[in-house]
């Protein structure tokens, strides 16, 4: 058995045995942790008791089945409450389901606290299993909580061995899956409960009878659901390669050395996970881009948090949102978050206890902390244009692995640039001068560099004709870069980043 479920479950089973006398487990797996439960109360010879609203206190048989004969007497949550008071069992495990909307009412506030205190002297344990955790303040002394984990990579192994075995002696179907994929798919299905997990296997088998890095798209689509609950994260669907970004160099090797970093292989030998990069340079240069390519690269799915969706209006709320996008994201991990122009988020910090009250200083403190002690495979793009916007903290050895600098694209990237963006619109960049058009754009940036060939597009339709060298030539002229309108701010940015940051592009002198 996996050591992290060992932990899960050996922590239940002491606080049982230490006569803890409630004990709150967090976790939308209800019917996994009650199943576990059930062996723990088999182990310690308990009797098994279970309340929900439907079926009010029901007990267990020894082999865990169930005859459901609603006791209506004690479906309301004080009977409840009062019947388990008086259960005559020395020694018993009472479980209630989704108990969390009857904690705001004070009687059944005050019952549950007199329960405990009856517990107390007693072998018997009170189990609350619901997916929100809902502690009043009354009863913060009486109540020990546990956040049961999502299946580990061992569980999900046998799962998938499980679900083969099952279909070929159901169905007769014979699951086709190389070894070297069987990690792969684990990875895939990280983050879904042991249900969901079963679900999307069953259907990928039944619908393809083999399991490939195809298939795999489908799996990783299941977890777009996850997501999409969240409404903080958004799940981002990325078709970009490193083949569509013209230089950058030193950044795509740093990350393709990395891209075998979440496997088992990297972690036998040694390979601490990376954390993230801090990508930071002038607008429109392809810091963007390369978060959705990173994506492709890896095969891993790529999760953008919006920082503005953080903020909420009620108090509080804030901290819990950024607490809930970082649950969010090391439940599907591995995966990459991006976090798009950092800066405008955290750019009031500083002045955050005189503006908000202290709220973008607490949500600070929570992600920059995460960053430093995540142990999740959760890799952390973040992107910034201005510097002196950024809160030094953030910036500081052990938050990212790197920093990269993304500058102006040099002369050579300007012709692999303007190839990209040629053969991309079914044009032969062959027939082109891009020795020429490299040196006309000088200062421009990718992003300007794609409008000038938009742009020579739409003349060359309105005249009826094609683009040629010329027609780029006269609009890479008629058009003002950034680096020329914001010249001060952009030469400014461009002079501290030499000496504190590493180049994600080749030095070349333009």
């Amino acid at each position: 058995m996996d050591k992290q479920k060992n932990q899960n479950l050996h922590e239940i089973e002491t606080l049982i045995r230490a006569r803890y006398p409630i004990i709150y487990i967090v976790t939308h797996e209800e019917y996994r942790v009650k199943g576990e439960l059930f062996k723990i109360g088999k182990k310690l010879n308990k009797n098994v008791f279970e309340w929900s609203i439907t079926n009010g206190v029901i007990r267990y048989s020894d082999n865990i089945d169930m005859t459901r004969h609603p006791e209506k007497s004690t479906k309301d949550p004080t009977s409840a409450l009062s019947q388990i008071s008086t259960v005559e069992d020395p020694a018993a495990i009472f479980i209630l389901n989704d108990f969390h909307p009857y904690l705001k009412d004070s009687t059944v506030i005050r019952k549950l606290k007199e329960t405990a205190n009856n517990f107390i002297n007693s072998f018997k344990s009170l189990i609350i299993i619901s997916p929100v955790l809902l502690i009043p303040c009354e009863l913060e002394k009486e109540i020990t909580v546990i956040d049961f984990d999502l299946p580990t990579e061992e569980d999900l192994k046998e799962l998938l061995f499980r679900v083969k075995k099952e279909l070929k002696d159901a169905q007769n179907i014979e699951l086709s899956i190389l070894p070297d994929v069987v990690e792969d798919v684990i990875n895939s299905i990280t983050g879904l409960t042991l249900q969901e997990a079963e679900n999307v296997l069953a259907k990928v088998i039944i619908e393809n009878k083999k399991i490939t890095r195809e298939e795999i798209k489908i799996i990783l689509n299941e977890k777009k659901q996850v997501i999409r609950k969240s409404e903080i994260l958004e799940y981002y669907t990325s078709d970009e390669g490193f083949n569509n970004i013209g230089g950058l160099e030193n950044l795509k090797i740093w990350l393709r050395q990395r891209k075998l970093a979440f496997s088992e292989k990297a972690e036998k030998f040694g390979l601490p996970k990376p954390k993230g990069v801090l990508l930071l340079g002038v607008q429109g240069c392809g810091k963007s881009l390369c978060a959705k390519a990173i994506s492709t690269l890896w095969n891993l799915p790529l999760l953008r948090l919006d920082m503005g969706k953080i903020f909420g209006s009620l108090v509080g709320s804030s901290e819990d949102n950024i607490r809930r996008a970082i649950k969010t994201a090391e439940s599907i991990s591995p995966c990459i978050v991006w976090i798009d122009e950092i800066e405008k988020a955290l750019s009031g910090v500083q002045s955050s206890g005189s503006t908000d009250a202290g709220t973008t200083s607490r949500v600070f403190g929570t992600f920059i902390t995460w960053l430093q002690e995540k142990t999740k495979p959760v890799f952390v793009i973040a992107t910034a244009n201005d510097v002196t916007m950024l809160p030094p903290e953030l910036m500081r050895k052990g938050r990212f692995d790197e920093i990269f600098f993304v500058d102006l694209p040099t002369h050579n990237e300007r012709k692999t640039i303007f190839k990209i963006h040629l053969d991309k619109r079914e044009r032969t960049s062959a027939e082109f001068d891009l020795e020429k058009l490299a040196t006309v754009s000088t200062g421009f940036s990718g992003a300007e560099i794609e409008q000038v060939i938009i742009a020579s597009l739409y003349e060359a339709f309105y005249n009826n004709t094609d683009i040629d060298t010329e027609i780029v030539t006269k609009k890479i002229k008629s058009t003002v870069p950034l680096s020329r309108l914001m010249k001060e701010r952009i030469d400014s940015l461009r002079t501290w980043a030499k000496g504190r940051t590493i180049s994600a592009s080749y030095v070349e002198t333009d």
